[in-house]
């Protein structure tokens, strides 16, 4: 991975639709921005920050969502996240993230990654899916 450094900072947007309310998604009956549509977008602009930086075969795995979804967002409405790099622990990286849409604060938290190597990360889940298929067997 290229330096990366404190500060750094990725957004992503979504415009609330059918498919990302509560009562599309399983996480409520009532039509707005669902929480689990929340924590996707702020995923997303985690990730956002930190793309310029990966090289080739690496790539990050979201491991601590802590967040509020503190007002909630109506059918149409855009909510834009943003996500800024506050530490860094060796392959661990921390991020203060936050969501608005076009009126108010929707959501605010933090969120840590885990840098990788994406073949090993693959490897260990095929050996995981292995262990499992043999002592299914037994």
């Amino acid at each position: 991975m290229k330096l990366v450094e404190i500060g750094i900072q990725g957004r992503a947007t979504v415009k609330v639709t059918q498919s990302n309310l509560a009562s599309s998604t399983g996480s409520g009956a009532v039509d707005v921005f669902s929480t689990p549509s929340l924590v996707l977008l702020m995923e997303e602009a985690a990730m956002d920050a930190l793309k310029p930086y990966m090289e080739p075969g690496e790539s990050s795995v979201g491991t601590l969502v802590n967040i509020r979804h503190i007002s909630p967002t109506p059918l149409g409405l855009t909510v834009t996240a943003t996500a800024t790099l506050t530490e860094i622990d060796g392959r661990r990286l921390v991020f203060h993230v936050e969501a608005r849409d076009e009126l108010d604060k929707v959501g605010e938290g933090t969120h840590e990654r885990f840098l990788i190597s994406v073949d090993r990360f693959i490897s260990r889940a095929r050996e995981k899916s292995t262990r499992r298929n043999t002592s299914s067997v037994e």
